[in-house]
């Protein structure tokens, strides 16, 4: 007790010695229990170091914040683009770490539990056995014993009968190892000890695998505040970059447009609306419905993980819930046992026979019970309480693959909201971009039609006027270009260079047909 309130009296002496010229100004500056509290020992004061972290922590998040905020109008674009990046791959992240542990404590945990339930099982009814056939051994050889008990304690009378009348020999036995039979009498305990320490090191492991997941989804959220900057950098770089939209001011140009006799977009045609997106549709379109396929084909895995897993614990909750019901043994061992032998005679043989083999004079009865019952395994269920709970996560995954067409709209408006400017000129790139497309398509395909129309010339009949061939030729070729114009598709990868705001309107060439004079 001396020496350990020696050693706390000398611990408390180095604490209160400052070692660097830091501890030694706080210790001036600030009162004792600040400067215990700022050079505390890990794992003092949990309490006041959580509150106090929080606190220090939430303050100046919230002034960073206020000042990004109030200063830069992109923090608060990007502080709201947070809202439909976790709608997007980002937050399915976040959900997938979440759905991975909800399976971990749920089927997994069960799963654990019940094998190692399972391997004490085993080992208790082993050493059960053993127990019994110890105890069957002892009762059975009770009298035995009991001779050589007699006997050993009545030694000296033995010896001082036998003295003179028999020869002693002397043996000597000495108990030799070969390496050939070590270890071959290894016990069950030992044999259970290890595979414990097995399943307990694995066990280990796996934990240290949750902790290091843990800690990477603690830094899931910098991963959506990178890509809500990076989808404002690129929203403001290049005027490409998800420029898709078939927004309000969109629908303001061609009716501009269209007042002024000009050519227009609206509306668009079969093959131009796969390629764009009208955000104020409440369904999912062409163009956003390969990626929720292609995201709900990377839920599959771990749905059927969740599956797999759930359906082996069941089995195996049966299976073992089967053997506790059908399984139990009642071990009943009865031993009786009376022996009496009478030696008559006053000669030392005489004499000796009584008191060897008179000690069998012996009657016992022995009732044994025992039941397996506390070896029987105790399988638990889980209950529908707990696969909700496991199945939730995912669930909700599938709900963001679902959402995610309407986050990347959502995303859209908000960096259309503070950069309205930037927003005009992509809606203009748009505009011009489809229109040019469909004037260099328009064209290309009237001159196949042409080409088509003069390989494809019929030869002119006797009966039939050369003017009227011609006009049948005419006719023909604008009745094509007339279909032309409703069913023609958009030709991706056409992009003259724009000179102005708007495209100039599409010249139309008058083509005439020679005729036979």
């Amino acid at each position: 007790m001396d020496i350990k309130h020696h050693q706390n009296g000398a611990r408390g002496q180095r604490r209160k010695q400052p070692h660097t010229t830091v501890q030694r100004l706080l210790s001036w500056g600030l009162p004792v229990s600040c400067s215990r509290f700022l050079w505390r020992q890990p794992g003092e004061f949990p309490v006041t170091a959580f509150l106090l972290g929080a606190g220090a922590g939430g303050l100046l998040a919230i002034g960073l914040g206020a000042m990004g905020w109030g200063t830069s109008p992109h923090i608060r674009c990007a502080s709201l683009l947070l809202v439909p990046k976790m709608l997007g791959k980002e937050g399915r992240l976040f959900v997938l770490g979440y759905a991975l542990a909800a399976i971990y404590v749920g089927p997994v945990a069960n799963l654990r539990h019940n094998l190692n339930d399972v391997i004490a099982s085993l080992g208790c009814t082993v050493e059960l056995q053993i127990n019994n056939t110890r105890a069957a051994w002892r009762i059975s050889t009770a009298p035995l014993r009991a001779v050589f008990k007699d006997l050993l304690s009545s030694k000296e009378l033995l010896r001082a009968e036998t003295r003179k009348h028999l020869l002693c020999s002397c043996a000597l036995h000495q108990e030799e190892k070969q390496a050939g039979v070590l270890g071959l009498n290894t016990s069950w305990e030992r044999v259970s000890t290890e595979v414990r320490d097995y399943v307990h090191h694995q066990e280990a492991r796996l934990e240290w695998a949750l902790g290091l997941l843990h800690v990477l989804l603690s830094c899931t959220f910098l991963l959506v505040l990178h890509a809500s900057f990076s989808y404002m950098d690129s929203y403001n770089h290049d005027i490409r970059f998800d420029n898709i939209y078939i927004s309000t001011y969109f629908c303001q140009i061609d009716d501009r447009r269209k007042k002024l006799g000009k050519r227009t977009l609206l509306p668009l045609r079969k093959a131009e609306e796969k390629t764009v997106i009208f955000p104020c549709k409440p369904t999912i379109q062409a163009s956003e419905m390969s990626n929720v396929v292609r995201e709900l084909l990377e839920t599959l895995p771990i749905l059927l993980l969740l599956v797999v897993l759930c359906g082996l614990d069941w089995a195996l909750y049966s299976i073992f819930d089967t053997i506790r019901h059908h399984s139990f043994l009642q071990y009943s061992f009865r031993s009786s046992h009376k022996l009496e032998v009478k030696v008559g005679g006053d000669s030392m043989l005489a004499r000796l026979l009584r008191k060897t083999i008179g000690a069998l004079n012996t009657s016992s009865e022995t009732v044994m019970e025992s039941n397996n019952m506390p070896c029987l395994p105790q399988p638990v269920g889980l209950d529908a309480r707990a696969y909700w709970r496991a199945a939730l996560p995912i669930g909700l995954l599938v709900c963001l693959c679902l959402l995610q067409a309407f986050g990347y709209r959502l995303r859209r408006v908000i960096a259309a909201f503070y950069f309205p400017k930037r927003e005009k000129k992509r809606i203009l790139f748009l505009y011009n971009d489809l229109l040019k497309k469909r004037a260099a398509f328009t064209k290309l395909r009237r001159a196949a039609i042409l080409r088509r129309a003069r390989q494809q010339k019929a030869p002119v009949s006797p009966g039939v006027s050369a003017t009227a061939s011609s006009w049948l030729g005419l006719s023909t070729a604008v009745y094509l270009l007339v279909v032309l114009g409703r069913h023609a598709a958009a030709v991706p990868g056409l992009h003259a260079p724009r000179r102005s705001s708007l495209p100039p309107p599409l010249v139309t060439a008058t083509t005439t047909l020679p005729t036979r004079g």
